[in-house]
This record gives C-alpha cells, structure tokens and sequence, in this order.
C-alpha cells in the first residue's frame, strides 16, 4: 500500500551555543530525549516505530541512530540507521524516512537530526598524525573551501554587500527575539536537563552592534586562504552575519495520512524533495539548486510558496539563495533562522521542518511551504510540505 508520507510531532531540543548548555552532552544525549518525546506524542497511532533515521556530521561515528533509540528507551527491537549529508543531513534524513512511507516499506518512522559541537571528537589523519577540524568536501583537483571563505566568495560572485548581510542578520535576531519573548518556541521545545530556552537570539544585535564586527575571512579571490583583501575589496562576511557553532537535536514522525489524521496533530504532506549538486566552490547556492528541482517536481513556482525556512549559515548565503530563486524574503525564516538561533550542523535540516510546522500550522496561508539546506562540497537538498486539512 502507497501513498502520501506526512509528518507529525515535530520536535527540537533548545539550541545551545557550544560550550554552554550542554557542553557535557554527547550527541546521543541530545537525540534522545527529542525522540522519546516524539514517539510518546504518536503513541496514539498504535503503530511499532518501524525505523529511527538520524542525520549527523560530525560525531563519534558508529550508528548514532541506534545508540539514540536505545538510549530513548524506544525498545530493542527499533532499528535505527545515520545518515551523512553534511549540513542536510537532517532534511536529509525526513527525505529518506518519506520516501519509505510513501513506498509503502514503513507506516511510522522517527526522522531528523542530531550535533553536538561541544563534544565532536578530535581527529587526525593516521599516517600523519596531523589533526584536522573536518573530513574533505572534495578530492585532490577540485575547491574545497570551508564554508567561511565560500560565503566570502560567493558574497563577491553574486555583489551581496555587508550592509545587506548585516541587515538581514539583525532581523534573524530581532525576529527570533520576539517569537521566544511571545512563547512562539515553547511547544516545540524539548527540554533537556534544565535547559529550556535558545541562548543565542540576542534583542540587542542591532545595526550599530553588528558593524562592530570585523571580517573573518578573505576577501573572496581566495576561498582557501583567510585574512587576505585585494582586488574585489574589503571583506564583508563577519562572526556577526554568520551562525554559531551550536549543539541541538530535532526529530519527528514520518507517517501515513491515515495514522496522522487519527492522531489529530498538526500535520505537513510531503509534496516534493529533491538534492542536487554543482559547483564546489558555491557551495551556498546550493539550496537554490535543490528547491528549483523540488519546485518542479511539484508543479510549483516561488510564488506559490507561503513559507520558507533555509540554513541560515551565513547571511550572504541565504540572500543569494533567495536571490537565485526570486523568493519573498519576508517568507524566509520568519521567527529569526540560524544566524540568531544556531546552526548545530546536522540538526539543522531538521529544525527547519519543525519551524515549518509550527508556523504553518498556525497561519492563514493555507500555500505550502519550503526547506531548503545548502551543504559543504556543493550539494543542496530541498522539501516542499503541504499543511493537512
């Protein structure tokens, strides 16, 4: 039996700067919780959790899925299995989760994300023990730039200028701010060991404080080399335009339309997903490139859009995606995004459905809604989701 794959019972933890809240917390310690409350809010459904699919980047390795789900006290008998999508690994992992259900080889599935920056493991190359902060994006021959430098780059290729990335980094926080100020965050949140609350959004990071903030990479003729200005100019990608390194967890239930629709939970209809690749060097186009195919899987166009929800990783990437695909810009991220909240990379995916849900389910707009990651190497991957009557 097939059909459509809907998602239920979206849940995060709180998103904690690294090396505050849960500085302590292994990664399994964070996904865990998330899970266990999901499940106890679809117990209803009297369906066996069928699989936990968990997206991560930067743990200890292993099946962190399966050490989660025995750590949530979901049973022995519920399988779990980690997904590596860098960045979009938690989208990714509702992707694959969905496409189960709608084949019909699953009814219920845990999905979304887990990182713990806090506790990510050091790691050096065995032959010669030189330690390294991540795995390649890329192999000999082609760019591999961190992230920082990509978005410096891409700032130059597409003319995204440092007011327009500061001011869009005041509004994250502004906005994000306010929705936690109002309790718009509350039902969404799981606590974990006392801590309650996002600690990053800061009310007070207005135009004045984020010009304070000098340039933390080069100026974009140079991807791989940071610090260094020359022809295209002064730098303009700053600590405070970008995310935080940042520990969370998000995850939900990926089930059938008629389990959903018996528990009487707000609820989004997988419409369409895509991933896709391209330049390496771009690396934050990459949510363009994945929303443009997902938007024509479903027969839709930007316009159609009433929510979006996209990585804000850095400023400069997020407006060039919106750029690219001509999107609303006050659709995107509209209680404040990564820039204010944090980016606990293979989380992140995930939370964005959460936002979705939750800001979907509460508003008039009836049109569907999109998510949209771009990840280290060149990739990006998309989902479009539709609110169930």
């Amino acid at each position: 039996m097939t059909g459509p794959a809907v998602l239920v019972a979206a849940r995060r933890t709180p998103i904690a700067t690294a090396g505050r809240g849960f500085a302590a917390h292994p990664v399994d310690a964070l996904a865990a919780p998330v899970l266990a409350a999901v499940a106890r809010e679809v117990a209803g459904a009297g369906l066996p959790v069928d699989d936990v699919v968990l997206g991560n980047c930067m743990g200890p390795g292993g099946d962190l899925a399966r050490v989660a789900a025995l750590r949530a006290g979901l049973g022995p008998e519920v399988p779990g299995v980690t997904v590596d999508r860098q960045c979009g690994s938690g989208l990714d992992a509702v992707l694959q989760a969905a496409a189960r259900v709608r084949a019909g080889d699953a009814r219920l599935v845990l999905a979304g994300g887990a990182e713990s920056a806090s506790t990510a493991p050091h790691r050096t190359w065995r032959d010669s023990g030189l330690a390294y902060a991540r795995a390649p994006f890329a192999p000999d021959g082609f760019p591999d730039p961190d992230m920082g430098p990509a978005a410096e780059r891409l700032a130059v290729v597409r003319g995204i200028t440092r007011d327009r990335q500061d001011d869009w980094a005041a509004r994250s926080h502004r906005l994000a701010a306010a929705a936690q100020a109002a309790g718009t965050f509350d039902r969404e949140l799981v606590a974990v060991d006392g801590v309650v609350r996002d600690d990053r959004p800061r009310a007070a990071m207005d135009l004045a404080r984020l010009a304070r903030f000098a340039p933390v990479f080069g100026n974009g003729d140079e991807p791989d080399r940071p610090g260094r200005a020359g022809a295209s100019g002064t730098p303009t990608v700053t600590a405070g335009n970008s995310c935080g390194f940042s520990d969370g967890a998000a995850a939900m239930a990926v089930t059938t339309l008629e389990a959903a629709e018996g528990l009487g939970l707000p609820a989004l209809r997988v419409r369409a997903a895509a991933v896709a690749a391209g330049d390496p060097a771009l690396p934050g186009l990459g949510a363009a490139w994945a929303a443009r195919r997902a938007l024509d899987r479903a027969g839709m166009t930007a316009a159609d859009l009433g929510a979006v929800e996209i990585t804000e990783a850095f400023a400069a990437q997020v407006l060039a995606v919106s750029d690219e695909l001509g999107l609303d810009e006050a659709l995107i991220s509209a209680d404040g995004g990564a820039i204010a909240l944090g980016h606990p990379w293979g989380a992140s995916g995930a939370v964005l459905l959460v936002r979705l849900l939750a800001r979907m389910s509460r508003a008039d707009d009836a049109r569907p809604g999109l998510a949209a990651c771009s990840i280290g190497g060149g990739q990006g991957v998309a989902m479009i989701v539709e609110r169930v009557a």
